[in-house]
């Protein structure tokens, strides 16, 4: 085994000893905003708009009656434990993610989560598995996710929301409800995703 494995590292580098060299890569793009915080936020609102999620501006104490309209009365919503209690309106039961499985997630109404960073200019806003945020899986399986996105944690480009993120860290990146598109163009929502996203900017 050992044998064959050195023979097939030899020739594979044998195969690049004429390759050309690397070319360098420009790395010109921008990586600072030049614009102000409300058309960073108008950007941000217009591009969510375009990919059919609900957009709504909100302040601590507004926040939950907001999120009390969008469930509605007995609704369930799943949230991380790290998720300010102040959020989870008296109307609807806040279920805290013990590990719940697929199958008890899907049996939720919704998901309440905070996020870490939001990029204006492509409309993505990212998690990163922090604690008012959760693990992947609660914010996949619902078919409703209401995403609270700090007014401060928005930045206009990209190179400036990967600089806000851990390295290590798991992300996941939402560009609006989930969507594709079968060969014939036929929108289908909800299929790796939720169908379903409202976004709180939350001053």
């Amino acid at each position: 085994m050992t044998d064959a494995k050195t023979e097939i590292l030899a020739r594979i580098r044998s195969s690049l000893i004429d390759a050309p060299a690397s070319p360098t890569i420009p790395r010109t793009y921008r990586r600072s905003s030049a614009l102000g915080r409300e058309e960073i936020l108008d950007m941000l609102e217009d591009r969510l708009v375009d990919y059919r999620a609900g957009v709504y501006r909100e302040t601590a104490e507004t926040l939950p009656g907001r999120v009390a309209a969008l469930l509605g009365d007995g609704a369930r919503v799943v949230i991380p434990a790290g998720l300010p209690g102040g959020w989870v309106p008296a109307s609807v039961e806040g279920v805290v993610d013990t590990q719940l499985s697929v199958r008890e997630l899907d049996t939720l109404d919704a998901v309440l989560t905070s996020s870490t960073v939001t990029c204006a200019e492509t409309g993505t806003i990212v998690l990163t598995a922090r604690e008012d945020e959760g693990r992947r899986a609660i914010s996949l399986v619902p078919d409703h996710h209401i995403c609270v996105v700090p007014a401060d944690s928005v930045v206009e480009l990209f190179p400036e929301a990967l600089a806000r993120v851990e390295p290590t860290a798991p992300i996941t990146m939402i560009s609006g409800p989930s969507a594709t598109s079968d060969i014939e163009l036929e929108r289908v929502e909800g299929v790796h995703g939720p169908r379903t996203l409202d976004v709180i900017i939350l001053a």
